[in-house]
C-alpha cells in the first residue's frame, strides 16, 4: 500500500478515526492491529520475517533482563561481604553472562538482512571472479526483500543494544514491543526512533485535539506536495539524463546534479513529513530526520542534519563502539609505537570512519555504486579533518569573514555541490559511468548550446510548465525552510484556523493539478520505502 494511493489515504482516516473512537486504553491495539494489516498489504511473504524479527529480539531482551535481575539480587545480598575487587571481578563476569543475548539477537538478525538483501550482490561477485578464469558462475537465487527490513532491523536492534547498556527497560509485553517495531507510518522509511523515546508515547491516552489534527495533517499535506510536485516532475528529466550517458553530458550532468538533490530532498523529507505529520495526528512526536541539511556549510555539519536518525544509529551503535574496541585499542598501541603518536591517534578513529562509512553505504544498496558512495563520504570527511589546522589559520588572517553572510551562502553552494556530485553515484548505479559523466563536465562545453538553442526542454522530457512548477515549488520549499529556523511555519498556518483551511486548499489543488496525480502522470512510492 503506497503511501501515495488512495487506498493509503483512505487507510489513515479510518484507522484515525477508530483510534479516537475506542476508549483510551485501547488505542495502542488499533494501531497494532493497522500496522499488521498495513504491513499485511505489502504481500502475505513479508509477514513472517517482521515477526521473526519482533520474536527474537524480545525474547533475547527479556534473557538480558533476566540476567540483570538475578545478579542484582545476588550482588545487594553479598555485596556487604565482597571486596572492592570480588564486586568488579563479579560485574565483569555478570556482563559475560548475558553477552550470548545480545551477540546471538545481533547475528541472527543481520543474518536474515544480509542473506536476503546482499546474497545476490555477493554472488554476482564470484560470477564475475570466476568468469576471469574461464569458470562457469553460480546461480544467483532471486529472494523477496521484506519492505522496510533495513529500518526495522536497525530499530530492533537498536533496542536490543540499548537494554544491554541499560539505556531502556526490557519490554515484558510482546503485543506493546510489536507495536514500536510494525509501527506503519514509520515502518518502511523511518525515522529510526528510539525505544525509551517513542514506546512510552503508545501508551499514553490521547485526546483527539486540534493542535495535533491540525499542524500533523497541515505536514502530510505539505509532504505530498514536496513528493508529487517537486520530487516526481523533477525525475522525468532525471530519468532522462541517465538514460543517455553518453550523449546527455557536460551541462546536463550540472543539472543531474541540482535535480537529483531536489528529487531525493522532495522525495525523502515529503516521505518523512508524512510520517511524521501522520503520527502527529495521533498524539505522537517521532523524532526529526531533517535541519535545513542544504544550509550546511561542511560536509559533516551536512550529515549532522540529512538523515539525522541514521546518522545516529551508526554513530552510536558502530562507530563509537568499534573506536573504542580492543582491536582498535592494540592497533593505536601498535602504530604509536612502530609510526608514530600522531599516526597511531588518527589510524584507529580513520579506520573506524571508513568502516562506518562502507557499512553505511552497503545499508543503501547492495551495489558498489553505494559502497563508493559511503567511502568518499567518509573520504571527504576525513580530508576535511585533516585540512582544519589550514582552516583555522586561514579564519585568523580573516576573522570577519565567517560571519559574512555570502561567506556563509558560499560554504552552503560548495556544500551542496559536493554532496550533489556524490550523490549522483545514486542516479547512474555504475561507478565508472558515473565518473566519466562527471569529468564530461569540464571538457563537454557545446553541451551548453542547448540551452540557447530550445533543445534543453525535449530533452530533458519536460514541457515549460512543469519547469515553472519544478522552480516555484522548489522557491516555496526553500522560503518556509528558511523561515522555519526560528519557528516553524506550519505551526503558525496551524494556530489560524483562516489560514489554516486556505493553505489546506492550495496544498490539495495544487498537488492535484500539477503534481503527480495529474493527467499523463503516475505518483510513484517513495524512494526510501522501496529501496530498504
Amino acid at each position: 500500500m503506497s503511501f501515495t494511493s488512495a487506498a493509503f489515504i483512505l487507510f489513515a482516516v479510518l484507522t484515525l478515526l477508530i483510534y479516537y473512537t475506542v476508549p483510551k486504553r485501547g488505542q495502542w491495539i488499533v494501531l497494532l492491529i493497522s500496522s499488521f494489516l498495513f504491513y499485511l498489504s505489502a504481500g502475505g511473504w513479508y509477514l513472517p520475517f517482521i515477526l521473526v524479527t519482533i520474536l527474537s529480539t524480545w525474547l533475547c531482551a527479556l534473557g538480558i533482563r533476566r540476567r540483570d535481575r538475578l545478579d542484582e539480587d545476588y550482588l545487594a545480598a553479598h555485596k556487604a561481604d565482597m571486596t572492592k575487587e570480588e564486586r568488579k571481578a563479579f560485574k565483569n563476569n555478570a556482563k559475560k553472562k548475558k553477552r550470548p543475548y545480545l551477540v546471538g539477537g545481533l547475528v541472527f538478525n543481520f543474518a536474515i538482512l544480509g542473506v536476503l538483501k546482499y546474497t545476490g550482490f555477493v554472488l554476482s561477485g564470484v560470477n564475475d571472479l570466476l568468469a576471469i578464469f574461464g569458470s562457469k558462475g553460480v546461480t544467483v537465487p532471486s529472494l523477496i526483500l521484506p519492505l522496510g527490513i533495513s529500518y526495522y532491523i536497525f530499530r530492533s536492534t537498536a533496542y536490543l543494544i540499548d537494554v544491554y547498556w541499560g539505556k531502556t527497560e526490557a519490554e515484558g509485553n510482546i503485543a506493546k514491543y510489536a507495536l514500536f517495531i510494525s509501527f506503519f507510518p514509520a515502518v518502511l522509511q523511518g525515522p529510526i526512533s528510539r525505544h525509551k523515546d517513542l514506546a512510552p508515547q503508545f501508551f499514553t491516552p490521547h485526546n483527539a485535539e486540534w493542535s495535533n489534527l491540525s499542524e500533523g495533517g497541515l505536514r502530510v499535506l505539505w509532504g505530498f506536495f514536496k513528493k508529487v510536485v517537486i520530487a516526481d516532475t523533477a525525475m522525468i528529466a532525471v530519468k532522462a539524463i541517465v538514460a543517455s550517458p553518453d550523449t546527455m553530458t557536460g551541462m546536463y550532468v550540472l543539472l543531474l546534479i541540482i535535480l537529483y538533490s531536489a528529487v531525493i530532498y522532495g522525495d525523502f523529507t515529503g516521505g518523512i513529513d508524512v510520517t511524521i505529520g501522520l503520527a502527529r495526528m495521533m498524539g505522537l512526536r517521532l523524532a526529526e530526520n531533517f535541519d535545513h541539511p542544504f544550509a550546511s556549510r561542511s560536509t559533516q555539519e551536512y550529515w549532522n542534519r540529512w538523515h539525522i536518525t541514521m546518522g545516529s544509529y551508526f554513530t552510536d551503535y558502530v562507530f563509537n563502539p568499534l573506536s573504542i574496541s580492543a582491536p582498535m585499542k592494540k592497533l593505536s598501541k601498535w602504530s604509536k609505537d612502530k609510526l608514530g603518536r600522531g599516526v597511531g591517534m588518527r589510524l584507529p578513529v580513520y579506520l573506524a570512519t571508513l568502516i562506518t562509512w562502507f557499512l553505511t553505504g552497503l545499508w543503501h544498496g547492495a551495489s558498489w555504486n553505494f559502497i563508493v558512495w559511503g567511502l568518499l563520504n567518509g573520504a571527504v570527511i576525513l580530508i576535511s579533518r585533516e585540512l582544519s589546522p589550514l582552516y583555522a589559520k586561514f579564519h585568523k588572517k580573516f576573522p570577519s569573514l565567517k560571519d559574512r553572510a555570502a561567506y556563509g551562502g558560499f560554504c552552503a553552494v560548495r556544500t551542496f555541490f559536493l554532496m550533489g556530485t556524490i550523490r549522483i553515484l545514486d542516479c547512474y548505479r555504475d561507478v565508472p559511468v558515473t565518473f566519466m559523466a562527471f569529468g564530461s563536465v569540464f571538457y563537454d562545453f557545446a553541451s551548453w548550446g542547448d540551452l540557447a538553442g530550445g533543445k534543453l526542454l525535449q530533452s530533458l522530457g519536460l514541457e515549460l510548465w512543469q519547469c515553472i512548477a519544478i522552480a516555484l515549488g522548489t522557491l516555496v520549499v526553500f522560503l518556509v525552510s528558511h523561515r522555519s529556523k526560528t519557528r516553524p511555519v506550519l505551526t503558525e498556518i496551524s494556530e489560524r484556523p483562516w489560514l489554516f483551511a486556505c493553505s489546506c486548499a492550495v496544498l490539495i489543488l495544487v498537488i492535484l493539478i500539477f503534481g503527480c496525480y495529474g493527467i499523463g502522470f503516475d505518483a510513484g512510492d517513495f524512494i526510501y520505502q522501496t529501496q530498504f
